[in-house]
């Protein structure tokens, strides 16, 4: 999410409404303001811009507060908050999270358990999410680390259907680590 208003709190659930400057809230010498029908009016002082608000009886929003000089627009502020709302939910409806599932599995493991691991992981995949695949060692197991570095090869081939590889296998303290993504 890019911060692009000075402030925010939170109403509801996880709805974000950010806190803009309006009317005597604005203390910038010059700002350029844009009309109520989206027209550029110029760049002119913030008492002019204040007063050009009143005359048409709406609020006088900062609506670019990093910009040089900063944008101002004439809008309904009630209106124009709602519309960002709206605009905001709209926006997280769209997004989609992709999480990532682990799968563990130890070196001595079953070729059935093996399979049982690569379905489970194979419908992780389709439903879109990365899985990330931990070959774990314990006490003597780790002197045969590089041995058993065909299990993770032999997971991927048995998923090369539906997913590439990430991240190749990499020795991470005592285990082994891989991840995949669904084929695009």
């Amino acid at each position: 999410m890019w911060i692009v208003m000075l402030s925010t709190f939170y109403v509801g659930e996880d709805t974000a409404i950010s806190e803009l400057f309006i009317n005597e809230q604005i203390r910038d010498r010059e700002v350029r303001v844009i009309g109520e029908d989206g027209e550029q009016l110029g760049i002119m002082s913030s008492r002019e811009a204040l007063q050009m608000a009143e005359e048409a009886g709406v609020d006088l929003v900062k609506i670019a507060p990093t910009a040089k000089p900063p944008v101002c627009k004439l809008v309904d502020y009630g209106k124009y908050k709602y519309e960002q709302t709206r605009k905001e939910k709209e926006a997280k409806k769209k997004q989609k999270t992709i999480e990532i599932k682990e799968i563990r599995l130890s070196p001595n493991i079953d070729t059935n358990d093996l399979n049982t691991k690569v379905n489970a992981a194979r419908k992780f995949l389709t439903k879109g999410d990365r899985v990330k695949v931990t070959l774990r060692f314990r006490g003597r197991e780790m002197a045969h680390m590089a041995s058993s570095k065909h299990i993770l090869d032999d997971f991927a081939e048995a998923l090369s259907d539906v997913c590439v590889v990430e991240k190749a296998p990499k020795v991470e303290g005592r285990s082994m680590t891989m991840f995949l993504t669904e084929k695009r």
